[in-house]
Formats: structure tokens, C-alpha cells, sequence
């Protein structure tokens, strides 16, 4: 650094916690933008996938992974080492928790983490979900669990969210930007696409379809620079899922498309002409062919 320049701190912030306690919604606030895409379904984020924040002195890597849990197919277990493989060289562990439901797998994944060397933030999110004596015997019961910080925060609604991004900050070693300030995330536009499509789809269907929905984008054209046309396929693994998704008369599969839609056109900044097919591929979430096809291939 040269004498007088104003040193910059940045590093990488693993999030890490059981399935479906905020970590995509924690991530999306941190960095302002939607980069993960969010519902209340479990093991909605499938891939590592990472935001990034910027300041003048400062840049956050945020790297969101999938819900920590026990994998049952050849899906899951690409899940599972997608957190640890975002582990590795990090310089903040983010462990998450929901206040409103603390339960047997969290303090196991809190007790697994705080063996890791490596700066560690308790994070207790969902904090306006209960009341503040309920968050402080949250607090109280996590006091030797060996973390740097124990931090209660809503990543809904922000409380807790400036500390929480300065307290990551403090803990930062000086070092480069590693990407330019307008830069959110590595997830190419086809990723997030297909990402908002699976999103509408999670919101809509009912509890024994979602797990078994992958989306491929045949292909994404931009016609000009106030259109693009976007092809994509929604896999489920049964027939009978095929008929729920695309629902009486077509009405399940417009909702679907209208409202990934909207969101599309929100990312693009264009016009988007969405066109939206359902496919049966059987067991895919066990076929290492079909996983590749949908972008989950671990190296």
C-alpha cells in the first residue's frame, strides 16, 4: 500500500445453517440486490452461489450454500459438498440459525462449525418473528458455544443487518477488490433465469412436487434492445407432476411464466417474450447426466 492511500479490507463470508433459515434472503440484503432466489420451501438453494458487496474501503465476497441436511439422492449429496467446498478459504463463517425454531440439528451444526479455524459469527435470524426475551435466551444459551459473536438480526425486515455487515468488515484482512463496484454476483444471466423460473414454480406447487423441479434454458435470444425471447424446460420425475405443474387448461404453467416473467424483465431490462415447456425426466436427481444437463456438477 502506498504511504497515505486509505487501506482496503475484503475477504470471502461463507453462510452456512440448516435448510430454509433465511440464508438467501440474509444474502440478497446484505449485497441489495436479488441475487439467490428465495421461498419457504427447504432446500431451496441448490448451487453455491455468491453476492458480492462493495463499499469504498471494503468488498465482501458472500458465498450462500444450500441447507445443510442429510442427502438422499445423487442431488443432495452435490449439495452437501457445495458447502464444503465453499468453506475452504474463507475468512468469515456466517452460522445461521432461526430464533423462532431452534432445534437439535441447529446446535449440532453450531457445535460442528465452532471447531473451525477461522473467524465465527453466531447469526440469529428471524428476530421479529419472537419476542426479545425469547431472542435473549437464544442468545444466553448459545454464551460457550465458541464463536467470536453471537449477532440477532431479520433479514426481512433489516434490524441487526448494519451491525452485522460491520462486524464482518472488522474481521477483514486487507487486501484486493476482487471484483468491480457493479459487480452482484457470478451467476450468469442464464443461471438466474432459470433460478426465477424454479423460484415462481417452489411458490405455486404443491409440497410433493418442488424437490423434483429442474429448469434448463434451451436458449435466451435478445431480439433487440427492448426484447428478449427466452426458451426454457421445467424436468419433474412423474407424470402425474407433469399435469400439476402445468395445471388445468395451462392456468398453473401461466402463472408460473408470468410472474418469473416479471422478474426476468426486472434483471434484463428489457421486454421478455417467455416461452415455458414440462418435461418428464424420472429419478434425474440420481442421474449424473441429468444433473449436468441442469448445471449441478460438482469438479
Amino acid at each position: 500500500m502506498k504511504q497515505n492511500e486509505t487501506p482496503f479490507f475484503s475477504g470471502f463470508a461463507a453462510i452456512v445453517g440448516r435448510p430454509n433459515v433465511g440464508k438467501s434472503t440474509m444474502m440478497n440484503a446484505m449485497v441489495g440486490e436479488k441475487v439467490a432466489i428465495v421461498s419457504d420451501r427447504p432446500q431451496t438453494t441448490r448451487n453455491r452461489i455468491m453476492g458480492v458487496a462493495t463499499d469504498k474501503d471494503w468488498q465482501i465476497v458472500f458465498l450462500d450454500t444450500p441447507g445443510l441436511h442429510k442427502p438422499r439422492t445423487k442431488l443432495g449429496e452435490y449439495m452437501v459438498k457445495s458447502v464444503e467446498d465453499a468453506m475452504e478459504g474463507i475468512d468469515v463463517l456466517l452460522v445461521l440459525a432461526d430464533v423462532s425454531d431452534i432445534g437439535p440439528q441447529d446446535r449440532a451444526i453450531v457445535a460442528d462449525m465452532s471447531a473451525r479455524r477461522v473467524k465465527k459469527i453466531l447469526v440469529l435470524n428471524k428476530i421479529d418473528a419472537v419476542d426479545e426475551a425469547a431472542t435473549m435466551r437464544a442468545i444466553a444459551s448459545f454464551a460457550d458455544a465458541g464463536y467470536d459473536a453471537i449477532v440477532p438480526i431479520s433479514a426481512r425486515t433489516g434490524r441487526g443487518m448494519d451491525e452485522l455487515k460491520k462486524l464482518i468488515v472488522s474481521y477483514l484482512p486487507e487486501g484486493p477488490k476482487y471484483f468491480p463496484d457493479d459487480t452482484m454476483t457470478d451467476q450468469p444471466e442464464r443461471v438466474i433465469c432459470a433460478e426465477i423460473i424454479r423460484e415462481k414454480a417452489l411458490l405455486h406447487l404443491r409440497d410433493e412436487v418442488p424437490h423434483g423441479i429442474g429448469v434448463e434454458m434451451m436458449a435466451i435470444r435478445k431480439l433487440s434492445d427492448t426484447l428478449t425471447e427466452i426458451h426454457a424446460t421445467i424436468y419433474c420425475e412423474r407424470a402425474s407432476h407433469k399435469g400439476i405443474i402445468i395445471g388445468k387448461q395451462g392456468a398453473m404453467l401461466r402463472t408460473i411464466g408470468s410472474e418469473a416473467r416479471r422478474d426476468i424483465e426486472s434483471l434484463l431490462g428489457t421486454k421478455v417474450n417467455l416461452q415455458l415447456w414440462v418435461k418428464i425426466r424420472e429419478d434425474w436427481r440420481n442421474r449424473m447426466d441429468d444433473l449436468r444437463t441442469l448445471g449441478y456438477e460438482n469438479s
